[in-house]
């Protein structure tokens, strides 16, 4: 009577397998990017005195990403990441307030055109 269930047991650690080497390589394209991040971020606070909000916000939803990764294929959760589950959502940042360049004025119109 165990043995259908040991099948199926059998069938999901061959599935996970699977899911983990995806994941796997996926990390390694997230490492990837994540370093491309922090070289920008870095050249961005250089040039500009202050972190750049936008690669904030998307340098911390990327490492929470391959936490999410980390933990799934560790064996801490059985919860898949991206694209099975949301997209981590950025956190406000703790101590650097970023850089915003303010919006450009709209230029005046004159009613007639001069010519």
């Amino acid at each position: 009577m165990s043995e259908p269930s040991k099948d199926l047991e059998r069938e999901s650690i061959v599935l996970r397998i699977l899911w983990m080497v995806i994941f796997a390589i996926v990390w390694q394209l997230a490492e990837i990017i994540l370093g491309g991040v922090v070289l920008l971020q870095l050249g961005y606070r250089l040039f500009y005195g202050a972190p750049n909000s936008g690669l904030q916000g998307f340098g911390d939803s990327l490492s929470q990403y391959l936490q999410q990764i980390g933990r799934f294929g560790s064996f801490n959760t059985e919860e898949k990441p991206w694209p099975f589950a949301d997209w981590p959502t950025a956190r406000p940042p703790q101590d650097n307030e970023p850089h915003s360049i303010p919006p450009a004025p709209h230029p005046v119109r004159d009613e007639e055109p001069k010519l």
